[in-house]
């Protein structure tokens, strides 16, 4: 058959090959929700190195470093084993490798650390100690996010202390002293040479900005240039790109307007919106193909996204089966929220036989997770949360980590603290201030204060003590001359003491810990003998490998689970079956997001990819009351429902615009509720509710009682659902709960210290 295309290229439709195989040039790919961006930029990679071009001359940005070394692999099977050369990886790893060689330009040493979230944190409560400044108010998350939103907008600390604006924010609500935690934060830590991640980019930004012959030399090299989920770019990764770029300006930009999501990190859409004014030759490639969710799915997506101002043109379509339309779902309360959509899975689960990794919960805040998980635990579903607590993240796993940045950077302050009395070695708190103290007075950092320690008598009896723990790393730190990864952390592991100290713990928890070293050094192992990875095996580079993994990347879960997880964490994942929940006006769109249609425009795009991460079936949710703070209020659907064309959805409930509009009354004398049939009111293939309502008054003279009287057998009125009896009381104190049959309500399970009960 005649072609003019190569055949590697035979997988792609027309505009997608169209799009691999236009190199010269700037370029922009527009790429719909599911269209095969990431088929077109592997085939578009190995396009060019076909073409006689050298993949160490390709510098690719992706989302994740797991996304880049599965592209890699594919990349591999057209090209072989040059895909290996490639410059491929997320912003932070590729301009981490840049500053491990670079670094000493801007004074940083070549082993310098990497602050995780955690560890810039710790530094920070650190600094508000030295401040006396209040931590209620300072409060660390708070300041770490100003000072990374700063960065991220090239505001250096000095910069920072000279804008007005910034200034009176600050003085507004009440805290006047960030400017002063930046500029200490910053100068601590270049002190300990270590770099948190957004350093990784602004360090990245001043290297080219001031050394204009190593930005030459960058240029050179990178001849061609591909950028991906481009509309998640902030100021600092836009400038550093644009930079690199301009010499050859072979740039390609892939991502879709409609799922920029992340304004809150810095992302700024006018990037990807404004990317022609950079590039007025520029060529754009629209993936408008589907290929993943049904034509109902699609299509309702589209209605969505249409009601956005700030957008780029494009027509979504799909040539797969119509499917299901859209349920959606109304639950009285969060609580029951949980349980129905636990029941729908459960049906659904056993109907299809389907697996529980098809299902996913979407939802706006971590804090939604709750009522779900309540659900799920009681029908026996597994389910993992996304973006949980990480394997790196865990306190056993962060001390030997400690020790070994110790070892790569004796001046890692934050590391030093957490173990040089760990396990104990006499060297108590007040000797750990005193060095801070001393560090500072005499700049110098806490491990040059060791090293000198006979030049500071003040120390008395902790002398000998520091002493110790100075000749320990530094036999620790003699072995990686020589030594691999590997070699040098067991070697750390048992003779810090760390191994024995968890190996004493005998109990369930000590030995989960004890077992989690031993998975770590199995994982430097791995490292180390791993033939693919094309970095040395220092610790050096295993602990920067550590250090910059996201969350993606960090999830290895691999068991059959319902997923819950946030939705600006889904993105980029696909699922058979997706629900998104606390689909409500304050909570979706948030509170926070209704003072601009900028930001409105945010949380619709927000809505946009929950939607499009469905497959074959998609549910929305929403209760009419929510318990926040402790008291139960009235919700008011989503706007967001009412902008889905309705010939796309179906309502599980009745179509009266009064009900879909407001929320139910919750007047504690006439509340109304669904009538219930057997379980929670559903059966295989019906409707979830029942569409009679009926209305259950409270007694005139109803008050509530003291539930500790309660036995089992007890007649009781409810102010929601009315009468009932006490079939089973369980627990006790706090924790105490009645089973009661309600005889209207059905049976419920309420805790005592809550439930306003009457006997009668």
């Amino acid at each position: 058959m005649n072609q003019d295309y190569p055949p590697y290229l035979d997988k792609l439709n027309p505009t997608q090959r169209e799009a691999a195989m236009h190199i010269k040039g700037p370029v922009m790919i527009i790429a719909g929700a599911g269209s095969g961006k990431t088929r077109v930029l592997t085939y578009r990679i190995a396009h060019i190195i076909k073409q006689g071009n050298d993949p160490f001359n390709i510098l690719s940005l992706t989302f994740t470093n797991k996304a880049a070394k599965e592209m890699k692999n594919r990349i591999a099977t057209v090209v072989g084993a040059e895909a290996k050369n490639l410059w491929m990886g997320t912003f932070h790893s590729v301009f981490a490798k840049i500053l491990r060689v670079e670094a000493e330009h801007i004074g940083y040493p070549k082993d310098f650390t990497i602050y995780d979230t955690d560890d810039s944190k710790s530094l920070i409560k650190t600094l508000l100690k030295e401040f006396q400044l209040d931590e209620k108010l300072y409060k660390p998350g708070i300041v770490y996010n100003r000072i990374s939103n700063a960065k991220n907008s090239l505001i250096t600390s000095d910069k920072y202390k000279n804008i007005p604006e910034l200034l009176e924010a600050d003085n507004s609500s009440g805290r006047p002293m960030i400017s002063k935690l930046f500029e200490a934060y910053q100068a601590r830590c270049f002190k300990a040479g270590a770099m948190d991640f957004d350093d990784l980019l602004v360090n990245t930004f001043r290297l080219f900005n001031e050394k204009s012959d190593i930005l030459y030399k960058y240029q050179h090299k990178f001849k061609y240039i591909m950028v991906d989920e481009y509309q998640d770019t902030n100021l600092c990764q836009y400038m550093i790109v644009k930079k690199l770029a301009s010499m050859y300006e072979n740039i390609c930009v892939v991502g879709d307007d409609s799922q920029s999501i992340y304004s809150f990190r810095g992302a700024n859409i006018q990037n990807i919106l404004n990317f022609e004014k950079d590039y007025p030759d520029l060529a754009v490639f629209k993936l408008e193909h589907n290929y993943r969710s049904t034509s109902n799915i699609v299509n309702a997506s589209s209605s969505i996204i249409s009601n956005n101002k700030e957008k780029l043109d494009k027509k979504i379509f799909t040539e797969n089966q119509e499917g299901d339309k859209i349920k959606i779902l109304r639950a009285l309360s969060d609580n029951e929220e949980g349980r129905l959509i636990s029941q729908l899975i459960f049906e659904e689960k056993n109907n299809t036989h389907g697996l529980n990794s098809d299902f996913a919960i979407l939802y706006r805040t971590n804090a939604q997770s709750r009522s779900f998980e309540e659900a799920l635990r009681k029908n026996n579903i597994p389910y993992r949360i996304y973006g949980g607590t990480s394997f790196y993240q865990r306190k056993e796993i962060k001390d030997l980590l400690a020790y070994l940045k110790l070892v790569v950077n004796p001046n890692d302050e934050e590391a030093l603290k957490r173990i040089i009395n760990y396990p104990a070695r006499k060297i108590g708190n007040t000797t750990i201030e005193k060095l801070v103290y001393t560090a500072n007075q005499n700049e110098l950092s806490m491990w040059e204060v060791i090293q000198k320690i006979n030049l500071f008598p003040d120390f008395g009896a902790a002398t000998a003590h520091l002493k110790n723990f100075y000749m320990l790393m530094s036999n620790f730190q003699t072995m990686q001359a020589t030594k691999n990864a590997y070699e040098v952390a067991e070697y750390v592991a048992k003779n810090s003491g760390l191994v024995s100290h968890l190996r004493e713990d005998k109990t369930v928890e000590g030995i989960s810990k004890y077992e989690n070293l031993v998975e770590l050094l199995n994982a430097i192992k791995e490292f180390t003998e791993d033939d693919t990875n094309e970095n040395d095996k220092t610790l050096s580079f295993f602990l920067q490998d550590i250090a910059l993994l996201t969350d993606a990347d960090k999830d290895n879960d691999d068991t059959d689970k319902v997923t819950l997880m946030t939705i600006h964490s889904s993105k980029g994942l696909e699922f058979k079956n997706v629900f998104v929940v606390g689909l409500e006006e304050n909570l979706f769109p948030s509170q926070l997001s209704l003072n601009s249609r900028h930001e409105l425009e945010e949380e619709r795009r927000l809505f946009y990819v929950a939607v499009t991460r469905a497959e074959q079936k998609l549910t929305l949710s929403f209760a009419t009351s929510r318990f926040k703070y402790g008291n139960l209020i009235p919700c008011e659907p989503s706007r967001f429902i009412d902008e889905i064309d309705k010939k796309y959805v179906e309502f599980d409930f009745p179509q009266n615009k009064r009900e879909i509009d407001a929320p139910r009354s919750l007047n504690p004398k006439t509340t109304s509720v669904s009538t219930y049939g057997k379980g929670y009111g559903m059966q295989v293939g019906k409707q979830l509710f029942s569409s009679t309502s009926v209305s259950i008054p409270a007694s005139a003279n109803f008050v509530a009682g003291d539930n500790n009287l309660l036995v089992e057998g007890d007649e009781v009125e409810h102010q929601r659902f009315g009468k009932g009896q006490v079939l089973k009381l369980e627990d006790s104190g706090e924790n105490k709960k009645a089973i009661i049959n309600f005889t209207q309500a059905g049976q419920k399970t309420l805790v005592l210290k809550f439930a306003k009960l009457m006997k009668i």
